[in-house]
């Protein structure tokens, strides 16, 4: 067990640490040199590396991450795969094959784990600047392709350490919306730790709720914001790795169209978009993943078009990592 972390398990008995973006046992950093350096080296064996040979793939069939990746392509990792991959190689525990330790070491596993690190310090930036305005209302955190949620709590770990007089005799709800329940059944029990005596969010008054969810079906988005109360709540929606990255244009906009609709004025939402690049095409490449690529400025037209506008981007070799705000 390390110096404060946690851990819960999974739907099929597993425990695993509760990923805490602040311990650093899970801290991740990088400057822009750096990742630049660690992009060209992954394009350049990208390139060398176009075919994976056969032993090779026998080799990942049996590996857990290994398995999961393969079973994504053309599609998306799924979300406990993907919360996996985030934990790092030194946190996969004493069952992790060497495959296992080398997938998590990989360049695009370091940066799903800057992506969650970014994605947490947006929704919690954008968070502590509402609720200190709110001290009455209660918190709203809606999670849309969200498998354990870890964006949200981790947020909320960030507003704890620093502002815990903003979360103290306040109620906070988190609903994760995807199409698997089994990331969002982790996600619950990782709560449940996590507000254990001296935990990162001991003390905190939270809920955490599951509901069934297609990108298609705004009319249920906008009826679950209706129904969480969001359009009176200090409320935050995040898709981490999920509706701005794999949504068609058409349902990107649609979706931002209902959360402005069912939402407060001050209502903040972050996400992360696949951005148009090499790396992303080397990335596609190699792994096969059906992520849609586009330019900032496309992603600024879509959001305009749903009612947003980008308020602050971090940019990294596979993504943007953005905050909006209502237009």
């Amino acid at each position: 067990m390390k110096h404060g972390v946690v851990y819960a398990k999974t739907e099929d008995g597993v425990e695993l640490p509760v990923i805490d973006v602040t311990n650093p046992a899970f801290a991740v950093s990088a400057t822009d040199g750096e990742l630049a350096a660690m992009t060209e080296q992954y394009i350049r064996e990208s390139e060398e590396r176009k075919e994976i040979p056969p032993e090779v793939r026998v080799a990942l069939q049996q590996s857990m991450l290994g398995k999961a990746l393969m079973a994504a392509s053309g599609t998306f990792l799924d979300g406990m795969s993907t919360y996996v991959l985030k934990l790092g190689p030194e946190n996969l525990g004493a069952k992790a094959s060497a495959i296992d330790r080398r997938i998590a070491a990989s360049f695009p596993a370091f940066t799903a784990r800057l992506r969650l690190a970014d994605m947490a310090r947006l929704l919690a930036d954008g968070l502590a600047a509402r609720l200190a305005g709110a001290p009455l209302r209660n918190m709203c955190l809606v999670n849309i392709g969200g498998g354990a949620g870890a964006d949200s709590w981790n947020a909320l770990i960030q507003v704890q350490r620093e502002h815990a007089e903003l979360l103290a005799r306040r109620k906070v709800g988190i609903t994760v919306m995807d199409v698997d329940p089994r990331g969002a059944g982790f996600g619950v029990r990782a709560i449940e730790a996590l507000r254990g005596p001296s935990a990162a969010l001991s003390g905190v008054e939270i809920s955490f709720q599951y509901l069934s969810y297609e990108w298609s079906e705004t009319e249920r988005l906008r009826a679950a914001l209706e129904e969480l109360g969001a359009r009176d709540a200090v409320c935050g929606v995040s898709s981490e790795g999920g509706l701005f990255e794999y949504g068609s244009d058409e349902e990107i906009v649609a979706n931002l169209r209902a959360m402005h609709g069912a939402t407060s004025d001050d209502s903040v939402v972050v996400g992360s978009v696949t951005r148009e690049g090499e790396a992303v095409r080397a990335s596609q490449g190699a792994h096969r993943v059906a992520t849609r690529p586009r330019t900032l400025e496309a992603f600024r037209r879509l959001a305009g078009e749903g009612g947003w506008r980008v308020q602050e981007i971090v940019e990294r070799p596979f993504s943007f990592h953005l905050s909006m705000v209502k237009g």
